[in-house]
């Protein structure tokens, strides 16, 4: 059984309906007097704003707006948000399953290449079948509400890990890195480069397991992108994203990857400012620093990895997720086996 919301406390209530711009922080700490005084706080609201008990009861059951209703599911609670869309746990009533609700915000909706995008995301999703991809269950539509129903994952982006200034230690990246090149080998063999490849896309479920997310830029592989060559994050876009004009290109993801690990294994990204022209600039025009990723204590291999996928020309990269994943692989292999003999020798030497 999904354990049910305890009711909100009016003192919570209130401040969420300042949060949403229901209420204003002067009527709040006037409410806030009264409540202290033992007042009803729906029946001030009432009064005071002129809503009627079932609006009062809706914006309480809906976190002040904050969760849409949509008939057949329970909403829970907000897990994420992105720049059209925001993300919920939810209890599907029929199956009493839970998922996740991806629902295109409001002001957006009536953005018809924004709208289709989503579509077209959620419908691509249902399609593919990879343990290392969030699943898809389908588009719906409640009213003027589009939602993608997908697979809930319990767990954190490795983002939300970076930004608790926690980077991760290297046997760890290196594992990473390896299953999610393996998810987009998936994707490729499919023909679809995912052109937005970033720490924020990648979830970590409970168990550790990789598990990649939001299609949201996806592509046919080599489609032209004259009008959209520089979506994504400009932290993480190629140098050819960067110029315009480039084809979705596989190389283009394995240089958002190479990035990535640099950003989790460092805890920080190769080029920051505050500006994105500026980081635009800098990844058409500066090379990564060797000097930089030997001062952070990384291995040889390691930094040869981010060093070939983050390389300035695509044709100096790895071009092929099976070639990066082959190098991967047989480091990872060979630290397996070097652990193996060191606990051997241990053993032997105890003896």
């Amino acid at each position: 059984m999904v354990p049910r919301t305890p009711k909100m406390r009016d003192k919570d209530f209130l401040a969420l309906l300042v949060h949403h711009g229901h209420v204003t922080r002067e009527e709040a700490e006037g409410l806030l007097s009264e409540l202290r005084a033992g007042a009803d706080l729906a029946k001030k609201l009432i009064d005071a704003k002129g809503w009627s008990e079932a609006e009062v009861e809706k914006l309480r059951r809906t976190r002040g707006g904050e969760l849409p209703e949509i008939p057949g599911y329970e909403v829970l609670e907000k897990v994420g948000t992105g720049g059209t869309a925001n993300v919920f746990r939810a209890r599907e009533k029929r199956t009493n399953r839970q998922l996740a609700l991806k629902v295109l915000k409001r002001e957006i909706t009536s953005h018809t290449s924004t709208r289709k995008s989503f579509i077209a995301e959620a419908r691509l999703l249902a399609e593919l079948d990879h343990p290392g991809l969030v699943k898809g269950y389908g588009i719906a539509r409640s009213g003027n509400t589009f939602f993608a129903r997908l697979q809930y994952i319990a767990g954190e982006t490795a983002l939300e890990r970076l930004d608790r200034d926690e980077p991760f230690p290297e046997d760890q990246a290196l594992h990473i890195a390896l299953e999610t090149a393996e998810v987009l080998r998936y994707l490729e063999e499919k023909g679809v480069v995912h052109r937005d490849v970033k720490p924020g896309n990648i979830m970590l479920d409970d168990d550790g397991r990789v598990i990649l997310i939001d299609l949201g830029f996806a592509a046919p592989e080599a489609s032209p992108s004259l009008e959209d060559s520089s979506v994504g994050t400009v932290a993480y876009l190629s140098p050819e994203q960067c110029r315009g004009g480039a084809a979705a290109d596989t190389r283009s993801d394995i240089y958002s990857l190479g990035i990535s690990v640099f950003h989790i294994v460092c805890g920080r990204l190769p080029f920051e400012s505050s500006d994105d022209r500026e980081i635009l600039r800098m990844q058409v025009m500066e090379s990564l620093s060797s000097k930089e990723l030997k001062g952070r204590g990384i291995s040889p291999h390691l930094q040869y990895f981010i060093e070939k996928m983050v390389a300035k020309e695509a044709d100096d990269r790895y071009q092929s997720w099976s070639e990066l994943i082959y190098d991967i692989q047989g480091q990872l292999d060979g630290r397996d086996a070097l652990d193996f003999e060191g606990h051997a020798r241990g053993r032997k030497r105890g003896r």
